[in-house]
């Protein structure tokens, strides 16, 4: 593979891996489908043994990513309401600062449900924080995940 192709291959794993941070973006599919696109071009043993594991790495954090959040959620009194008023941030977040306003929009949607729930900053605060936590912790898992593929990537690169 030549090294423009390579460095595009590294691109669209760094974005995948700034993906995963982002709400809304693929950051999980953009990292596999730069390995698979590196793969297709390698044509190695290696290079396919590494899209094998990667795909199966992924899938798994997939499930497990599932897994968390309802479980964790539950615990901290998360409800359908928080969802709506969470993703209604998200999306106003979005439109009045592109992308990077969507976290804090997240943030501020659950903040305003639980401050209208619960009354007292400092009770909505500690509420937010737990989902935060709860829902941080899949993020986190994801990411671990993208960035064990593209260190493997990087490794295979640098010795092949």
């Amino acid at each position: 593979m030549d090294l423009p192709q390579l460095l595009l291959v590294g691109l669209v794993l760094l974005l995948g891996v700034a993906g995963v941070l982002v709400p809304g973006v693929p950051g999980t599919l953009l990292v596999w489908a730069g390995v698979l696109w590196w793969a297709l071009r390698e044509r190695s043993a290696a290079a396919w043994s590494l899209l094998v594991s990667a795909t199966a790495l992924l899938l798994v954090v997939q499930v497990v990513k599932w897994q968390l959040p309802p479980r964790r959620l539950q615990g901290v009194g998360a409800s359908r309401r928080m969802a709506v008023y969470a993703g209604v941030g998200t999306l106003l977040g979005f439109v009045l600062l592109p992308v990077v306003g969507a976290v804090p929009g997240f943030v501020g949607g659950i903040y305003l449900c639980e401050r209208m729930r619960l009354g007292a900053h400092g009770e909505a605060w500690a509420s937010v924080r737990a989902v935060m936590r709860a829902v941080g912790t899949s993020v986190l898992v994801e990411l671990l995940a993208c960035l064990m593929v593209v260190g493997a990537w990087v490794g295979m690169v640098l010795s092949g």
